[in-house]
Parts: structure tokens; C-alpha cells; sequence
């Protein structure tokens, strides 16, 4: 089973930068699509950023201009860099890929352990 696998976190002060990295361990044969979302205490999971294989990018309104998502096929990860961090940003950020091709089948829905994000004014 391929598992994702997130890094990068950590407690920065507003105005500073982290990257995360999400990758995906197993026999992978392609990865459609990489998401990262995040959960603050007492919130509702909600989506942060989206990159297929293509290249095609959606972003949260509340990031845009601040995040930017990326993908290294080659290497089946994915990456989160985030700049001008606010304590809003506070969270844990989780990565998610909808769909692997494995060399047992389609592995649907398929998330990382999470990474603690912590943002101090």
C-alpha cells in the first residue's frame, strides 16, 4: 500500500516561510494529483492548494499570493511552500493524492499523517 508521507513543519515567527513535502512511498506507477489541506483546532478540515500532473494549480482564497504548490513527478512528491506566514495559518496540514496507479490497482483517497504548522504574532 503507498503511503504519504508529510515533513517540513514547524513553529515560525509572522512573516516567515516553511515547506512542506508529501511523499509517496510504494510501487507507483503515476500520481494524478497532489492536494494539501489543513485543520486548525476546533475547525473544519478545509483545502488549501491543488496541483495535478499537469501543472494546473487551484488555491484557497486565503493563500493566494502567499502559497505555492508544487509536484516533482519524478520523485512522486509534493510540496507546499509557504511565504508571509500569518498566525491564521496555524494548523496542522495534511497532504492528500485522490488517486495512485500501484501495481496492485487504483489506490483512492489517500492521506499522510499531517504536519504541525505553528504560527507566532
Amino acid at each position: 500500500q503507498v503511503q504519504l508521507v508529510e515533513s517540513g513543519g514547524g513553529l515560525v515567527q509572522a512573516g516567515g516561510s516553511l515547506r512542506l513535502s508529501c511523499v509517496a512511498s510504494g510501487r507507483i506507477f503515476s500520481i494524478n494529483a497532489i492536494d494539501w489541506y489543513r485543520q486548525a483546532p476546533g475547525k473544519q478540515r478545509e483545502l488549501v492548494a491543488q496541483i495535478n500532473r499537469g501543472g494546473s494549480t487551484v488555491y484557497a482564497d486565503s493563500v493566494k499570493g502567499r502559497f505555492t504548490i508544487s509536484i516533482d513527478i519524478t520523485k512522486n512528491t509534493g510540496y507546499l511552500q509557504m511565504n508571509d506566514l500569518k498566525p491564521e495559518d496555524t494548523a496542522v496540514y495534511y497532504c492528500n493524492a485522490p488517486l495512485i496507479a500501484t501495481n496492485k490497482g487504483i489506490q483512492s483517497d489517500s492521506w499522510g499523517q499531517g504536519t504541525q504548522v505553528t504560527v507566532s504574532s
